[in-house]
């Protein structure tokens, strides 16, 4: 009896989330599906036409294109990241006095909201009157230019988003026992000698989550490029989901959009759960 009342007590507890859950996630993803489904506009629906949309999207070279955009934009941010956060939150955990001024600072940028980021961005990377290019002696249009554009967003991403990083690794540090330190320290261990030994196999559970969130975070990017380069110079940044965006609401093929949507969510589930396969078999 008592039993059943308490499966009964967290069925109840759980029953607002999967109503939000269902409502929120689980009908839009099936209405999403079904729609990929059609040859569909933005006002309205047509007719079934099977796996067209999915056929016509593995010859889309523009998709593949943008595919390859966000895999790029995935790799010059989910390392720097990683390492950035790991090394911020080292900085904090060293210097204790000043670890609340410091955790601050860094985690700063992460509150802003991504217009006030992006103007910044802007800013610092001006042609001519940018930080950046004074500091560097050049002037280079980082957004206007076909190599650096995507490095340009990937940089601006990660200054904006590391804080969130830094404070999982902070919280990852905060759990380690010290007397594992002090007794590796009676045996005269230092330095390099107890990150390796202590610190990094108590942050492997960290870095694997860090490391799943952030390539899931980083294949969603949208925001930063259509604000700073709305996909140029020539699509070299437009990702996938900026194709998507283009093709529903300027194109109004919400039927071809949907296949994208759906064949994204299918490569993103893929990649995550790839990576925290590999990165938990190898810890």
């Amino acid at each position: 009896m008592r039993r059943r009342t308490e499966t009964l007590s967290a069925m109840l507890l759980l029953l607002p989330f999967m109503a939000a859950w269902v409502l929120f996630f689980l009908v839009p993803a099936c209405q999403t599906l079904y729609l990929s489904l059609t040859e569909s506009s933005l006002t309205r629906t047509s007719g079934m036409v099977g796996l067209d949309n999915y056929a016509m999207l593995v010859r889309d070279p523009a998709f593949w294109s943008s595919l390859g955009n966000t895999f790029r934009f995935a790799l010059l941010t989910v390392i720097p990241l990683t390492i950035l956060g790991l090394a911020m939150a080292l900085l904090v955990d060293r210097f204790s006095k000043a670890g609340a001024w410091l955790q601050g600072a860094f985690f700063l940028p992460y509150v802003l909201p991504i217009s006030v980021m992006t103007l910044i961005a802007d800013w610092m990377l001006h042609p001519s009157l940018g930080i950046v290019n004074q500091l560097l002696g050049i002037r280079r249009a980082w957004f206007g230019d076909v190599v650096w554009a995507m490095p340009a967003v990937a940089m601006a991403t990660v200054w904006w988003t590391v804080g969130f990083n830094m404070l999982m690794f902070v919280a990852g540090l905060r759990n380690i026992p010290r007397e594992q330190y002090e007794a590796a320290a009676l045996d005269g261990a230092r330095g390099w000698t107890l990150f390796r030994h202590i610190t990094w196999p108590a942050l492997l559970p960290v870095t694997v989550t860090a490391l799943v969130l952030q390539l899931i975070a980083s294949l969603k990017v949208f925001g930063q490029t259509y604000i700073m380069t709305t996909g140029g110079p020539f699509n070299t940044t437009r990702v996938t989901l900026h194709y998507m965006y283009e093709t529903a609401f300027t194109q109004s093929d919400a039927g071809y959009a949907a296949a994208i949507a759906m064949a994204f969510v299918l490569v993103v589930v893929a990649l995550s759960l790839l990576q925290g396969w590999l990165l938990r078999r190898r810890a």
